[in-house]
């Protein structure tokens, strides 16, 4: 039997590296399936629970692997189903190929069974490259472009096969008219920066008394660079929450998270700098970063339509990070007056005492506990090498200012698109690309039961391919859709609205035994490091399902009157949990405002 136009297509993601393939079945790609019976699953199709979910799980193979991800999934429903995760790659600047099927030729055009404009529906989320194919010559270029440009851009696209397409006889491009042919591989070049720019960024960031960086995850690669340019500015170094593994947390100069989920020396060091070093972000909330004209500012990024859209910047440099920075040191000058970074190092300090002082508050509701008790014991018990995700909700507050990255450690979540339930499918993705790496889920009981417990079902059938087989999923149960009710509170001065933010109760770790997975279930505090030492002990993956306390705010870095004025009139309009609400608020700042008090004394 000849090559079908099927065969050729995995072949040439075989070609490329590809080793996974997280997709879900249906007849408009049978002539993919068939080729991959004929090619013994190479390259591994993974079988999520849904389209969605394998869009997600492509995602996080990408984020955390720093290849290109891939998707697949039938024509019509199926196809619309991996729209969410691919915009989630869009946002984050992920690469993420997707392999869609579409109804056969002959029937396009004539309303026929699941046919949906697919090139219409792909064509935003797909901007850069989405492309119907419609005869076997297209192949192998409509593959390697997809590749290439998903590469090149960071982001998602899309080759759309007709179902017959799939099935017929290959026949590769000729020498001829019209005809595309197309080759392996890419070589990429260090994109160094303007020598002019960097003298003039050398100048500005010299005459700085006050000077605060800003990293992302383009700054991911340029750790040590990051490091001694702060050391020789004598800077404080911020992270965006996409770059909260771009320097380890124990960095006495290293003020964490910036933003809604920031700290208060982040917001503090932004608030009083003088100048301002952006590298590797396109950190979107300007008003937490310096007025307007009170600091000089510099941006540092490979992507330049990413440069100069966040703040009124001076000199704006598109380069690799790494590259520029260790160009720049040679022209930066040692500040010898370290005071602004003492006072950074102080702040710091009395942050960090302050976060342990507010984890270790008991929760007001009996049989919960604190959420940030959870992650500051993880802290404990995390291996350097551990792959954390976090899925959106409350669970990225606490992931964002109480998880301590140190070691090799990654961690990431759904930073632009913020979307629910990318968590639990992320360290799937994450245990394919490091199946020698243990991985960890914090994700909130909403993201849990719109995504996660099916994707259980994923992990307990693919764990033992994993020669580490941790995979911890920890469950904030709370019966709340917390996030969006502190939202309601804080921003938009409405009670809680019971009928939209509570979630049905259920037993998480019930459901993961069902599925053949470890369980803990915790509702007191002495439960909380038991279990993590189990779970990042054991031999299988696990789910930890923690009652925790839905009245214990997450605390934005500073408050302005507005927000005050929002929680009184939320509390006065009826709240069914306002006391308890109100007693977590004032214990948590009560916290804040102890100088100098660590957890424990008396």
């Amino acid at each position: 039997m000849g090559m079908t136009v099927g065969d050729a297509v995995l072949s040439r993601l075989r070609d490329w590296g590809t080793e996974h393939v997280f997709a879900y079945p249906g007849d408009g790609i049978n002539g993919l399936l068939s080729a991959w019976v004929r090619a013994n699953n190479e390259p591994t199709f993974v079988q999520a629970r849904h389209e969605e979910m394998a869009a997600f799980e492509a995602v996080g193979y990408a984020k955390f692997s720093g290849r290109i991800g891939v998707c697949a999934a039938t024509s019509g429903p199926g196809a619309i189903h991996l729209l969410n995760g691919l915009y989630d790659a869009a946002s984050d600047h992920v690469p993420v190929v997707a392999i869609v099927g579409q109804t056969s030729r002959s029937a396009m055009g004539g309303s026929y069974q699941q046919e949906v404009d697919l090139q219409s529906l792909f064509k935003d989320v797909c901007r850069h490259f989405v492309q119907t194919a419609m005869v076997p010559e297209q192949f192998p270029n409509l593959i390697d472009r997809a590749i290439r440009v998903a590469l090149s851009e960071r982001a998602p696209t899309c080759v759309i096969i007709p179902s017959d397409l799939q099935e017929l006889d290959y026949s590769p491009p000729t020498h001829a008219f019209k005809m595309v042919p197309s080759s392996l591989g890419i070589r990429w070049p260090t994109i160094n920066p303007d020598t002019d720019a960097l003298r003039d960024a050398a100048e500005l960031l010299n005459t700085g008394k006050k000077v605060a960086i800003l990293v992302g995850q383009g700054a991911r690669e340029a750790r040590d660079e990051v490091l001694e340019v702060a050391e020789l500015l004598g800077a404080g170094v911020a992270k965006a929450l996409l770059g909260k593994d771009v320097l380890p947390d124990d960095v006495p100069f290293s003020t964490g998270p910036i933003g809604l989920l920031g700290s208060r020396p982040s917001y503090e060091m932004m608030r009083d700098c003088d100048t301002l070093l952006t590298v590797g972000s396109s950190f979107p909330y300007t008003q937490f970063m310096p007025q307007f004209g009170q600091a000089k500012a510099v941006q540092i990024d490979i992507d330049g339509k990413q440069i100069g859209i966040r703040y009124p910047y001076d000199i704006n440099i598109v380069a690799d990070a790494a590259s520029a920075l260790r160009a720049l040191m040679p022209l930066l000058q040692r500040k010898t007056d370290r005071s602004w970074r003492q006072q950074i190092e102080k702040n710091v300090a009395r942050w960090h005492n302050t976060l342990e002082r507010r984890a270790m508050t008991d929760s007001e509701r009996a049989g919960t506990v604190n959420p940030m008790r959870l992650v500051w014991e993880l802290n404990r018990w995390i291996p350097d090498n551990a792959i954390v995700a976090a899925d959106s909700g409350s669970s990225a507050n606490w992931y964002a200012r109480y998880l301590t990255m140190r070691g090799s450690m990654r961690g990431s979540l759904s930073g632009n698109l913020a979307t629910m339930g990318p968590g639990v499918p992320y360290v799937v993705g994450a245990k394919f690309a490091h199946p020698d790496r243990p991985a960890i889920a914090l994700v909130g009981d909403g993201a849990m039961q719109m995504n996660g417990m099916a994707e259980l079902i994923t992990i307990a059938r693919y764990w033992k391919r994993w020669s580490d087989p941790r995979l911890v999923v920890a469950v904030l149960h709370n019966n709340d859709l917390n996030q969006v009710t502190w939202e309601m509170r804080a921003m938009a001065g409405s009670p809680k609205f019971p009928e939209s933010q509570t979630i049905p109760d259920i037993s998480y770790a019930e459901v993961a035994r069902h599925f053949g997975l470890d369980a803990v279930e915790v509702s007191d505090v002495e439960g909380i490091r038991p279990a993590w030492e189990r779970a990042l002990a054991a031999s299988r993956p696990v789910v930890l399902d923690v009652h925790t306390d839905p009245d214990i705010p997450p605390i934005p870095p500073h408050a302005d009157w507005e927000q005050v004025a929002s929680m009184t009139k939320a509390m006065l309009g009826g709240d069914e949990d306002a006391l308890g609400v109100l007693k977590s608020g004032i214990k948590q700042k009560v916290q804040e405002l102890i100088p100098g008090r660590k957890a424990g004394d008396e």
